[in-house]
């Protein structure tokens, strides 16, 4: 049988309810509670669902953080030919120094795209082949003097054809590469697997390996030189 309790504010007598308040003090309390701001309309023109951050709705949030651009990609999409027009107009023209970022649509990694000679090409490359003429080999790859292929840049002073291997020498330059630690995989830092070698011949490898969350053929390859040998 329940226990029948008076009301927790000092003064009433009336029977427990909700939260240890009679139903009109529970009521007070609610009302008191500040309610949360309405949040503004998102300010695309013509959109009128609520912000989620940066001013712009959900999928117009999804929008930019997926092309760079809210009104870029899906029903929103630009018009037929419009990327192209910009390419051949703004881009190949483009004789600035500074850095022409691509406005349209990106790849995960970040570069430029469209739909170019009936299939979808980098933009970037294309850039390329028309400031230096086609690549030596089909493997060479189109190499940003500035660093900021990822973010879509797009001047031609910058492109320059490179094997793959002179292309990842100039990003450890730039800091944009993802080898050793900053790679998304990595379960080791850098500190990390400079002490697994100085350990060589004073553990066992497999004993390493706990110490450091990783197998013993981690340890294996690393103190064998056959991974992360770059690293001095």
């Amino acid at each position: 049988m329940s226990i029948d309790t008076a009301c927790s504010v000092e003064g009433c007598a009336k029977q427990s309810r909700k939260e240890g308040m009679c139903e009109k003090h529970h009521w007070r309390m609610r009302l008191s509670i500040p309610r949360p701001a309405v949040k503004p309309p998102c300010s695309v023109a013509g959109c009128d669902k609520l912000e989620k951050a940066k001013g712009l709705c959900s999928v117009h949030y999804d929008k930019l953080r997926r092309h760079g651009n809210p009104l870029l990609g899906g029903r929103v999409g630009i018009a037929p030919g419009t990327a192209e027009l910009y390419f051949r107009e703004v881009v190949l023209a483009y004789e600035g120094d500074e850095c022409l970022i691509w406005p349209y649509l990106r790849v995960k990694n970040g570069y430029g795209y469209f739909r170019y000679g009936g299939r979808q090409q980098i933009v970037s490359r294309l850039v390329c082949q028309e400031q230096n003429g086609p690549p030596p080999t089909p493997k060479h790859e189109a190499a940003h003097s500035c660093g900021n292929g990822h973010l879509a840049c797009v001047t031609k002073r910058h492109l320059s054809w490179k094997t793959r291997t002179e292309n990842q020498a100039d990003r450890l330059i730039h800091g944009t590469s993802n080898r050793g630690e900053r790679s998304g995989s990595a379960k080791l830092s850098e500190g990390q697997v400079r002490e697994i070698r100085a350990m060589r011949g004073q553990m066992l490898q497999r004993d390493i390996g706990k110490l450091f969350g990783v197998g013993s053929r981690t340890i294996c390859n690393i103190q064998a030189g056959r991974i992360w040998k770059w690293l001095k």
